[in-house]
């Protein structure tokens, strides 16, 4: 019954176009929610047995506040899409996140890091750090979302299902220029060998049944072989795997000699701050960003706070 049960919500995801992750890391909630409540079918079972779920992994299991949220998430989608079963919202609250300043380079710091970078990673951080990106926003960028006449990068479907436009700077121009020209060689051989297909967002594949083949839809950013696609069986060229980028941060702000926690979302504090630091207004930041609540962007507000609150320490006189 779990099986069937799980394979519904499967079909649920894919009907709501949840990104291929989302789906995984869904499924893989909900399987624990049923396994922790020893293989009772969730029909038999709601808000309670949700909370008790929570307070595990809260308190046994002892993750974060964002990986709570998103168990929750995953459990309550479960129960409105596939059980069509309301849950009561009173008896259930959200882990509150920890506010916690996030880690920001200097740009000193950003540029001596992307020094020790090469090739395709230090043209991903480049994107990172100048257009203020997410690393999987980043990875997922099409061709078609590079534009050089109006020097802008567009974000598609990004955090919240929201688009947006940021700046695409000119130093990184003949680079990105070079590796469309490597997609394009990329997709010719695909093409030849009877390929050359990409997945494509949404409904679009049935919308434009033949754009999946245009040079414009394929990653910025390919794996450097063709792969399964889970979702539908078809063999195709996906975008380049993520995890490899992370490690080339890491070695390269070590091999920098930066005593700070770097990771790839570093590089998008980093430019928010540093376009504060510039003059730029508050809401320009929010927009660049994709943030729905101004609020959010704020926090880039308290990093440049010299000393706590601006206040000079006693012992500088």
């Amino acid at each position: 019954m779990a099986k069937k049960l799980l394979e519904q919500m499967q079909d649920a995801l894919r009907l709501q176009h949840y990104s291929y992750r989302t789906e995984e890391t869904y499924l893989n909630w909900v399987r624990r929610y049923i396994l922790f409540h020893r293989k009772r079918h969730p029909n038999e079972m709601g808000a309670p047995e949700i909370q008790a779920f929570l307070i595990h992994l809260a308190g046994e299991r002892n993750i974060s506040a964002s990986t709570q949220n998103q168990a929750l998430s995953a459990v309550l989608f479960l129960y409105r899409e596939v059980l069509h079963k309301e849950i009561e919202p009173i008896l259930l609250s959200a882990a509150k996140r920890p506010e916690r300043l996030p880690t920001v380079l200097s740009r000193e710091e950003a540029m001596r890091i992307i020094g020790q970078m090469s090739g395709l990673f230090k043209l991903m951080v480049q994107i990172l750090y100048g257009s203020g990106l997410r690393l999987m926003e980043c990875v997922r960028l099409r061709v078609k979302d590079i534009d050089f006449e109006y020097k802008t990068i567009t974000v598609r479907d990004g955090k919240g299902e929201k688009d947006r436009v940021t700046p695409l700077p000119d130093s990184i121009i003949p680079a990105l220029q070079r590796q469309i020209e490597q997609v394009r060689l990329y997709h010719q051989e695909d093409l030849a060998a009877g390929y050359g297909e990409v997945h494509l967002p949404g409904a679009l594949e049935k919308k434009y049944p033949n754009a999946n083949r245009e040079l414009v839809w394929q990653y910025l950013f390919p794996a450097s072989k063709r792969s399964v696609d889970p979702r539908g069986g078809k063999e195709r060229r996906h975008h380049i795997d993520e995890s490899g980028l992370q490690r080339a941060v890491k070695e390269a702000s070590q091999q920098a000699g930066i005593r700070k926690r770097v990771s790839c979302h570093t590089f998008r504090h980093s430019f928010a701050t540093h376009l504060l630091q510039s003059g730029y207004d508050i809401r320009t930041v929010q927009e660049l960003l994709g943030h729905k609540d101004v609020r959010t962007t704020m926090i880039y507000t308290h990093v440049l706070q010299r000393g706590g609150l601006a206040v000079k320490s006693p012992l500088d006189g």
